[in-house]
């Protein structure tokens, strides 16, 4: 399919990443187990971004019990990490790789779904967050894209797959997430439906732990220039849900107009 002129051409020049040698063997595993895998999320991302990342997710038809049988008949280190979601991590010469079967999410409790697995691509594209996060990789360097994901990269938008209200009833953590991700890709036209959902669910992200949504903002303030997300944030109500002190989103843009060094603390500081 086309690459935007914004976005890298993976296909002729594919990311360091899959070029390692504990990639392929991982892959290697998963295929002689005879399954399907493709890299998936934030790797092939930031890989059409030009971005450099060590965080490496693998999505698979294989059942979670065949997963671990293909890892450890290589000799691949698996630890199932999150099992009851689907998920094992293989550990070759201390690189991580997050393998997940393909699966739906059948009932949401506004944190932890309850799943079943699947064997449709499509279906496991459908229950991700945004359509960025959905695009899929395989190990022959073509790319799938089951929701649009590649012309939101592109085109610089953040946007919940389908509906955006259904996606934050899903997980509450993803109202914090848009922000995030806003923050880091987004441009100078926010989503309307993304926000509506978002100052809709605000009152919700009290069932969120106080450690998740530190992690959030923190990651959110470190980005090149959060401000924007930062206002929007406010204007949701979604600043005054997670923080009921008086936050001060000028004083941390006059943090960031000073031009000197600042990381995610000192501006935490400044804002609150």
């Amino acid at each position: 399919m086309p690459i935007g002129e914004k976005l890298a051409d993976i296909f002729t020049h594919p990311p360091a990443w899959r070029n390692w040698p504990e990639t392929q063997a991982v892959i290697d595993a998963l295929k002689n187990e005879g399954g399907v895998a493709r890299f998936v999320g934030g790797c092939v991302r930031d890989a059409l971004l030009g971005l450099e990342t060590e965080d490496i997710d693998i999505a698979t038809d294989l059942v979670p019990g065949a997963v671990l049988q293909g890892l450890e008949r290589a000799g691949i280190t698996a630890l199932p990490t999150g099992l009851d979601h689907g998920t094992i991590t293989a550990v070759l010469n201390k690189r991580h790789f997050e393998i997940t079967t393909l699966r739906v999410d059948v009932v949401a409790h506004g944190r932890h779904a309850d799943i079943a697995f699947t064997q449709d691509w499509e279906r496991d594209a459908e229950r991700r967050d945004f359509t960025f996060n959905a695009l899929y990789l395989d190990p022959e360097g073509e790319l799938v894209d089951p929701v649009g994901g590649l012309a939101d990269l592109a085109a610089a938008h953040v946007r919940f797959i389908g509906n955006a209200e259904d996606r934050i009833r899903e997980d509450y953590l993803r109202v914090l997430r848009y922000f995030r991700f806003y923050a880091r890709f987004g441009d100078e036209n926010p989503d309307e439906h993304a926000l509506h959902a978002c100052a809709k669910a605000a009152g919700q992200l009290t069932q969120l732990s106080a450690e998740r949504v530190q992690k959030e903002l923190l990651l959110l303030l470190g980005t090149e220039n959060p401000g924007p997300a930062v206002d929007l944030m406010e204007e949701t109500g979604v600043l005054s849900a997670i923080y009921k002190g008086p936050a001060k989103p000028p004083r941390l843009k006059l943090l960031l107009s000073l031009g000197v060094p600042s990381d995610a603390h000192l501006r935490f500081v400044a804002l609150l």
